[in-house]
C-alpha cells in the first residue's frame, strides 16, 4: 500500500506484525497500539505496548518479538469485533530503542487474518530518517466496518513524544536511563478536624449573654492518589547483553512477576490440529528450580501439585496452569524478593508436558516485571533441536543482589530422562526425581 491509501479489512482478530531486517548497528524495535476517542485516549489504560501488553478490554494484546535469522518481528492481536462502541481509532506506532528509523532496514506494517493467516493489508515504510517513533497506520470505523490506512508519520522525540501527544501520561522521558526509580511524591496528609476553642467560664447567669452558635469546621475531604503514570523504560536481555543487575533497576522489594507467553504459526509434526481459537492441544508448563541459603533444594511446577508458596519457603509461588498461551495472561510465577537474601539461585525453565514433540515453531517471550524497577524481557530463539525442556533465566544472588542472566538454552533429553532431570543434570543441582502427574 501506498502512503496515505487505506483498504477494508474484516472485523476479527487480525495480527499486526511489525518487521525488520536487523544487523550490525540496527536499534531494537517495539511495536505499540493506542486506542483513541475524540483523537485521544480516554485513560492510560487505551496505551497497549511491552509494559502494558493487554488492553482491559480484551480486544488488543502485545504478543511480543521474534528472531528467524535476520528477520525481526514485533507482534500485536488485535480483535476488531471486541472493540469497544467508544473507540473511534487504533493507532499502530513503533518506536525504536537505541537509535533511530534510519538505521532500521526494510521496515514494514502487515496485517493478517489471525486464524487463516491471509494477508488484508502491508505498508512498507519508505524515506525514514531521524525519527525515533512512527504511526505506521491505523484502524478505524467506516461506515459499520472498519479500514486500515497506511499512515508513515514520524516522530523525533521518540515513544514518550507519541504516547504524551495522543493524551498519555509519561513518568519519565524515553532517555532516561533503566536504572532510573522515581521517588513518588508523599501522600496527602488529611488533619483531623479542627478542635473547638476551650468554651470560656460561664458568667453569672444575669449577665449571661444570648447563646450563639458556631458551626465546626469540617475536615477536608480525603486526597485521591493520581493513577500512576506509564513506565516507558525496560531492559531487554540479549546474546550480547545477557544479564542485568535488578538492583541497579530499583527491583529491591516486593514480588516480581515472571512471565512467559507464546505463540505458534505452524503445525507441529504429529500435532493434531493447527494451534487457533478455542484448541488446548499444547500444555506448556512454567517450572523454576531453587537453592535456599541454607542450602534447601526444590522445585515449583505444576506437576505434583508443586505450586510453591510466596510467605514461606521456598517465598515462589507459581500462579496457576495455563494451557493455551493465546492469552494475555501465559503462564506466570512470583517471586519473592522482600526475602532475597533467602535464596542461592533460582533456575526458570520451561517443559512441554504434551502436545508437541520439540519447540520448533513456537516463539516465546519471557518478562521478569519487578514491582518496582523496570520490566526485563527477552526472546527465545528459534529452536532447531528436538528439544521439550528450556532453560530461560537463571537468577543468583551475588554479594547480596539478584542477578538475572539469559539463558534461552534448549536440551535435548536422553531416551527414558525426564526433562526436570535433564535440567537438573546440566546445572548440577542434584535432586532426586520420581515419576508425577497433574
Amino acid at each position: 500500500m501506498p502512503k496515505g491509501s487505506n483498504a477494508p479489512v474484516p472485523t476479527t482478530a487480525l495480527r499486526v506484525e511489525l518487521g525488520w531486517r536487523s544487523g550490525p548497528g540496527v536499534p531494537d524495535a517495539d511495536a505499540s497500539a493506542l486506542l483513541l476517542a475524540a483523537g485521544k485516549v480516554r485513560s492510560d489504560g487505551d496505551f497497549v505496548f511491552y509494559n502494558q501488553p493487554a488492553h482491559p478490554s480484551g480486544a488488543v494484546r502485545h504478543e511480543g518479538k521474534r528472531t528467524a535469522g535476520e528477520r525481526v518481528t514485533d507482534t500485536l492481536l488485535v480483535d476488531l469485533a471486541r472493540v469497544e462502541s467508544g473507540i473511534e481509532r487504533i493507532v499502530l506506532a513503533a518506536s525504536a530503542d537505541g537509535g533511530t528509523f534510519g538505521q532500521v532496514p526494510d521496515l514494514y506494517i502487515e496485517v493478517t487474518d489471525a486464524g487463516g493467516g491471509a494477508v488484508a493489508a502491508r505498508f512498507d515504510s519508505p524515506g525514514a530518517t531521524t525519527e525515533t517513533a512512527f504511526v505506521l497506520g491505523e484502524f478505524y470505523r467506516r461506515q459499520g466496518g472498519w479500514k486500515f490506512r497506511a499512515v508513515g508519520q514520524g516522530y523525533s522525540s521518540g515513544l514518550e513524544g507519541l504516547a504524551t501527544d495522543f493524551g498519555i501520561t509519561v513518568d519519565e522521558p524515553q532517555h532516561t536511563a533503566p536504572s532510573r526509580t522515581p521517588v513518588a511524591p508523599p501522600p496527602a496528609t488529611v488533619g483531623p478536624p479542627p478542635t473547638p476553642a476551650a468554651a470560656p467560664p460561664v458568667p453569672p447567669l444575669a449577665a449571661m449573654p444570648a447563646p450563639t452558635t458556631t458551626p465546626v469546621p469540617l475536615p477536608p475531604p480525603p486526597a485521591t492518589a493520581p493513577p500512576a503514570p506509564v513506565r516507558l523504560s525496560k531492559v531487554t536481555l540479549t546474546k550480547a547483553a545477557p544479564s542485568v543487575s535488578l538492583a541497579k533497576q530499583g527491583g529491591t522489594s516486593g514480588a516480581m512477576r515472571v512471565n512467559l507467553n507464546w505463540q505458534v504459526r505452524k503445525q507441529f509434526p504429529g500435532w493434531g490440529g493447527r494451534w487457533g481459537a478455542g484448541q488446548q492441544d499444547l500444555d506448556l508448563d512454567l517450572c523454576a528450580l531453587y537453592e535456599l541459603a541454607d542450602g534447601r533444594k526444590g522445585v515449583v511446577q505444576a506437576l505434583g501439585n508443586a505450586f510453591g508458596s510466596l510467605n514461606r519457603p521456598p517465598y515462589i509461588l507459581l500462579d496457576g496452569d495455563d494451557r493455551t498461551g493465546a492469552v494475555a495472561a501465559g503462564e506466570n510465577l512470583t517471586i519473592n524478593l522482600d526475602h532475597k537474601q533467602d535464596f542461592r539461585r533460582i533456575l526458570v525453565f520451561v517443559t512441554i508436558y504434551e502436545g508437541a514433540a520439540s519447540f520448533a515453531d513456537l516463539h516465546a517471550t519471557v518478562t521478569l516485571q519487578p514491582q518496582h524497577g523496570a520490566p526485563i524481557d527477552f526472546s527465545l530463539d528459534e529452536c532447531t533441536v528436538p528439544s521439550m525442556v528450556c532453560a530461560l533465566a537463571l537468577i543468583t544472588n551475588t554479594g547480596g543482589d539478584l542477578v538475572v542472566q539469559r539463558e534461552a538454552r534448549y536440551l535435548v533429553p536422553e531416551r527414558g530422562v525426564s526433562p526436570q532431570r535433564t535440567m537438573d543434570r546440566a546445572y548440577g543441582w542434584g535432586m532426586n526425581w520420581t515419576p508425577g502427574r497433574k
